[in-house]
């Protein structure tokens, strides 16, 4: 595949301005060229003392070509940087599109800071795709040629060596500058994603390095990477420099060359004396044009390595996405059943599934508990039912509809969903209640803070990123409050109080309830206590189920769960004492 066929596609989109961008450039080239040749030619007319009239209109052509290609090269960059930042817009929403399915599943393969360079470095350097590499060939060609067919009604000869010179700065010095770069392909990237990468972590997990007394070790490391980008920057920085070097050499071999080729037709009497200055003018200028093309090779290498990283990251997944969109949509007004069949999913790379042969029919507005040790393939089953991840087989229902044939963004409407780990947002307390599009006023947020043992708060409280001056319980309280605020019939819980002391969980789970009363309840949970309003326990182990039924039938079994609770109860009694 190439992988710069996404960024040919975002380039069509843009062709308006794009053909806009290279009618001016052209312009602006060929109004340059004519430009310097009048300003030439009229320097050569002032020796031999031509009429008034002569000056006059070559000073006014000199002065018109002049804002000409003012005018010109002013609309070459309004419109080409205009396309290029619309194609970079549509690239980044086209990749955070196309990223947001693939997780959390291209976050267990990929670092946050790799990730995050690839992002933002990555669809960064796409910019240069356009301006650096698809543009100048064609002004080059197109200016050049026009030059050379002017050049040729005044000498073959020099029309030829303009030639010489074009293919010299086209093909030559690119493919030069080219040899030298393949050494040193994507090191600058790739060393930059790295530092990106030490630089996240450390600032993740600052607190622990500090506790352990590792922060100046991953401060070493640190400083190795930014060493090593440097040395890679410089490196780059000396091949970039090498390239512009060779094309000023090329220029001033050719201008030379026409200055030498240009005396001896005026000698032969082959070129009239008075056009010299004017071709070699010309040549000076023509060249300007093609100082792009020394370059071009290192930010073509560049665009390419980018876009290949893009198109690896959306590669990478262990979701198996379908040709055709899913159009069908759950809807929020009822309860939702869930029917779970022959489900086994394993991820990659693990040696057994997670979750193997596993089947489930939980009824519309049912009250239902997953409880096992950990590791046993609880979480996954939420992770399956929100469409994060796909079944490795089996299928998923909702509303007796496939998990396959419905948009998961009308799953996620429906769900009121409390993760392990939910995030929080640098903002208020309010920001962090009001993820959503519904409207709420101030009296409901507080009224749901106190459900959830939050009186004391206020909505202007300010919450720092992650949540960090928040104790775990206060999260999962915030967490929970964030939830009841929506109006799914879907509710999802996975460990939604483990952080929460007997009391106080069982006052928040109390409002709980009795909002989803009507609603279907799907909740995970290692505490045993409180499962007594459950309509149904299903307990699970290393991925399987080995027992369900109602809290009395799992009791009278004296099965599993009995033994669970049994140890529950034991240590309950010892922490009493």
């Amino acid at each position: 595949m190439n992988e710069l066929a996404i960024l040919s596609k975002a380039l069509i989109q843009e062709r308006k301005d794009i053909i806009l961008s290279i009618l001016a450039g052209f312009i602006a080239g060929i109004a340059g060229v004519a430009l310097f040749s009048a300003s030439g030619y009229m320097i050569s007319q002032t020796v031999f003392a031509p009429p008034l009239y002569t000056l006059i209109v070559l000073t006014s052509m000199v002065k018109l070509l002049g804002l000409l290609r003012a005018a010109s090269r002013y609309g070459e960059r309004l419109y080409s940087h205009r396309a290029t930042f619309s194609m970079l817009s549509r690239l980044r929403t086209s990749f955070f599109a196309r990223l947001i399915p693939l997780t959390p599943g291209i976050l267990n393969k990929k670092r946050s800071g790799d990730l995050l360079a690839r992002i933002v470095g990555d669809v960064e350097s796409l910019q240069h795709y356009f301006l650096r590499v698809a543009y100048p060939p064609i002004i080059v060609v197109m200016v050049f040629l026009a030059t050379v067919l002017f050049t040729s009604a005044f000498s073959f000869w020099i029309a030829g060596l303009f030639v010489l010179g074009m293919l010299i700065t086209a093909l030559v010095v690119p493919g030069v500058v080219l040899l030298g770069q393949r050494k040193i392909h994507g090191r600058v990237r790739e060393q930059r994603a790295l530092l990106s990468t030490e630089v996240t972590e450390v600032l993740y997990g600052f607190r622990d390095l500090k506790v352990y007394g590792q922060l100046a070790q991953r401060e070493q490391q640190l400083q190795q990477a930014s060493a090593a980008l440097t040395v890679q920057q410089q490196r780059a920085a000396g091949h970039l420099l090498r390239g512009q070097s060779m094309h000023a050499l090329v220029t001033f071999l050719i201008s030379w060359g026409v200055l030498t080729l240009g005396a001896y037709l005026i000698i032969d009497g082959a070129l009239a004396g008075v056009f010299l200055a004017m071709l070699v003018m010309a040549s000076l200028t023509v060249f300007e044009e093609a100082a792009a093309m020394a370059t071009l090779p290192l930010y073509k290498q560049d665009s390419e390595h980018a876009a290949k990283r893009l198109t690896e990251t959306l590669q990478t997944s262990d979701r198996q996405t379908d040709s055709t969109q899913p159009e069908g949509a759950l809807s929020g007004k009822q309860a939702v059943s869930l029917d779970l069949s022959d489900v086994t999913f394993q991820y990659e790379g693990e040696w057994r599934p997670a979750l193997k042969d596993i089947s489930l029919h939980i009824l519309p507005g049912s009250k239902t508990a997953i409880v096992g040790p950990s590791g046993s393939g609880k979480s996954t089953i939420i992770e399956l039912l929100l469409k994060l991840r796909t079944p490795t087989t089996g299928e998923i229902r909702l509303n007796d509809i496939s998990v396959k044939e419905l948009d998961e963004a009308s799953i996620w409407q429906s769900a009121n969903v409390v993760l392990q780990q939910s995030h929080f947002f640098r903002g208020t307390i309010r920001d962090n209640l009001l993820l959503n599009d519904e409207e709420h006023s101030d009296e409901q947020l507080l009224d749901v803070l106190a459900q959830v043992q939050l009186p004391s708060s206020s909505l202007t409280d300010v919450v720092y990123e992650k949540g960090e001056n928040l104790s775990d319980g206060e999260k999962q309280r915030l967490a929970l409050a964030r939830a009841m605020l929506r109006e799914g019939r879907l509710w999802l819980l996975d460990e939604p109080t483990s952080s929460l002391d007997y009391v106080t969980e069982e006052r928040v789970m109390k409002h709980l309830f009795a909002q989803a009363a009507e609603d279907t309840l799907l909740m995970i949970c290692h505490r045993l206590t409180g499962l007594e309003e459950m309509d149904r326990i299903v307990v699970m182990e290393q991925g399987r189920v080995v027992e369900e039924g109602s809290y009395a039938e799992l009791m009278e079994q004296k099965g599993y769960f009995y033994e669970m609770k049994k140890i529950e109860r034991q240590m309950i009694g010892e922490v009493g004492l």
